[in-house]
């Protein structure tokens, strides 16, 4: 589907639009009051041109990653997908906080539609959104509360379980259904295709537990460890650029 096509789809989709949309609104607004609440004085505070214009850069960068996915066919069906995207994200998570990465992950899935339009029916894309998120927002949390390169490597820990435990439910209760509503794909066939990998997958809900889980478990170590390997390399490049517009919050540099 291609971008003339998108602003018809999504108007045949309100509901599933409305739900996307409600989404991202409650993953800011949460993400807003974490930062408020328990992350004060531990994020850098940057100018929002500059703020901006960093989400933007990681963002595309992201895109970039995005859409070079690939399948993992010996664990899931061939439409679910793998990439490298979320690096760029948590990087800049691990920069900017909670809010910021959401943002990145945001303009990555808007820059992604423009480009390539959707082959899911936007179910992919929100699911690629809002587990990305899972990920990023708790492990970018974590690593603010006392930066080091310990709690980094907790912090990606807890993004990676998180991710796979809501990931699978996200999957099995909303996701799977929708995609086979919006898509026209019956769900019987979709659970057929799992087990055509996996003997063992029956329902929604061993899709989600023998395809999904371990899809997103090897997802979370694809993008903990170049994140572990690049952040503090990258971070001072960026905080560099941006030196003469920010003013550096407590711990406001990179301490992995």
């Amino acid at each position: 589907m291609k971008l003339g096509d998108l602003f018809q789809s999504a108007g045949e989709n309100v509901q599933f639009v409305l739900v996307c949309a409600a989404v991202i609104a409650v993953l800011l607004l949460a993400s807003r009051f974490v930062e408020r609440k328990w992350l004060k004085g531990s994020i850098a505070s940057v100018r929002s041109t500059k703020y901006l214009t960093l989400c933007a850069m990681l963002g595309a960068l992201a895109m970039l990653l995005h859409l070079f996915d690939f399948s993992v066919p010996f664990l899931a069906p061939g439409f679910y997908k793998l990439d490298f995207s979320e690096v760029p994200v948590m990087i800049g998570a691990f920069m900017l906080g909670p809010v910021g990465g959401i943002v990145i992950e945001l303009v990555k899935i808007l820059l992604k539609l423009v480009v390539k339009g959707t082959s899911t029916a936007f179910v992919g894309d929100l699911a690629n959104f809002v587990v990305g998120c899972a990920f990023v927002v708790p492990a970018s949390t974590v690593y603010h509360l006392k930066k080091s390169r310990k709690t980094a490597v907790v912090s990606l820990v807890t993004g990676t379980v998180i991710m796979t435990v809501f990931g699978s439910a996200f999957n099995a209760i909303y996701l799977i259904p929708a995609f086979a509503s919006l898509y026209g794909m019956p769900v019987d066939a979709i659970i057929g295709m799992g087990s055509a990998i996996n003997p063992s997958i029956t329902s929604v809900w061993t899709l989600a537990i023998f395809a999904v889980a371990p899809l997103n478990l090897l997802k979370g170590v694809l993008i903990s460890v170049p994140t572990m390997v690049l952040y503090k390399r990258i971070s001072r490049v960026l905080h560099n650029t941006a030196q003469s517009e920010c003013t550096a919050g407590k711990e406001g540099q990179p301490q992995m």
